[in-house]
């Protein structure tokens, strides 16, 4: 008889965490709540066709999807064998599955925004505090099954958005005592990167090898450069700009010499000032140019939130999705 045992990357909480977790959601509800944020919730699952595509080539890997019923009908084998074979190619078909469980909660919410666009009075500000899972490799840190805490806001294209977010990250984290780093960046900042670098074209293999330079260091993030076909030129162009340094003042004036001269750069770089001139009174806040972000529906400032008394990943992240609700038919 074998030992009982729960699948790789989830957790069981005794009482005691159970009761420490519960803090902690309720420490965030009520920043969320005094802000104005409305709860959500949706379901655990949704269709596939409404994640796949939305989370670039190295997300769309790590969605878990369900397998349909009735695989074992004798009566639709040849069928069956046939989908599984177009699975095994890489393919998704709806003979096999048609739905998967939820990757985030931004991409449920904007599905919710296209289904109630009608309903909703504008700007629609809500938070979420739901499971989520990931077909990720387990390790220390990183699971299957987590909870994320989400506050977003729809129908408004104000910077202050992003101002007033950075101020729930610092309420929130200054009531559980948790000493963190406030990193920014902008999307049309990496989107220069990427034209400076050559073209459009090469905005993700940039950023999905970028947004691993935490965890494989510089010389590592080159290889992988190297093997997204990006020139020995390109590449050094990106080292230097991944080496920026100095007080966010040195940093801007630095970028600025670097991709300053394109369109997109200095919109970038005017969101980044924007940020810092207006989110007073918050010492944490840094300018982070490395930072990426790799999910590929972000369009303009990003976060990322770090503890600085513990050595650990990221505990907060997100960012501007200017386009999101388009996919699904509805006006930004």
């Amino acid at each position: 008889m074998s030992k009982p045992s729960i699948p790789q990357g989830t957790r069981d909480f005794s009482a005691a965490v159970v009761r420490k977790r519960q803090y902690i959601f309720q420490t965030i509800r009520t920043v969320f709540e005094t802000y104005g944020f409305q709860p959500l919730e949706t379901p655990a699952m949704e269709n596939l066709n409404t994640l796949m595509g939305k989370y670039g080539e190295e997300g769309d890997k790590l969605i878990f999807k369900i397998l349909n019923n009735g695989l074992d009908n004798p009566a639709k084998l040849e069928q069956i064998k046939a989908d599984f074979d177009k699975v095994l190619e890489g393919k998704n078909t709806k003979g096999i599955t048609e739905r998967a469980l939820r990757y985030d909660l931004t991409i449920p919410f904007a599905r919710y925004v296209a289904m109630n666009f009608g309903q909703l009075t504008l700007p629609f500000k809500r938070y979420q505090i739901q499971p989520v899972w990931r077909a990720d490799r387990p390790q220390k840190g990183r699971y299957r099954e987590f909870y994320q805490c989400d506050a977003d806001v729809v129908g408004s294209n104000s910077l202050l958005n992003e101002v007033e977010l950075t101020h729930i990250y610092q309420t929130v984290f200054n009531q559980l005592k948790v000493p963190v780093e406030i990193r920014i960046n902008s999307r049309k900042i990496l989107a220069a990167l990427a034209e400076v670098c050559g073209g459009a074209d090469k905005l993700t293999d940039i950023t999905v090898a970028i947004d691993k330079l935490d965890k494989i260091g510089l010389e590592k993030v080159k290889e992988e450069l190297t093997q997204r076909g990006l020139s020995n030129e390109q590449i050094n162009t990106i080292e230097q700009y991944l080496q920026i340094s100095g007080s966010n003042t040195e940093k801007l004036a630095t970028l600025t010499q670097l991709i300053g001269h394109t369109t997109i750069g200095a919109q970038g770089i005017a969101e980044v000032q924007h940020l810092l001139n207006y989110a007073t009174n918050i010492d944490a806040l840094v300018a982070d140019f490395t930072l990426a972000r790799g999910l590929n529906y972000y369009t303009g400032i990003i976060f990322e939130v770090k503890a600085t008394t513990v050595q650990m990943g990221s505990i907060g992240g997100g960012g501007r999705y200017d386009d999101l609700t388009g996919l699904f038919g509805v006006p930004n």
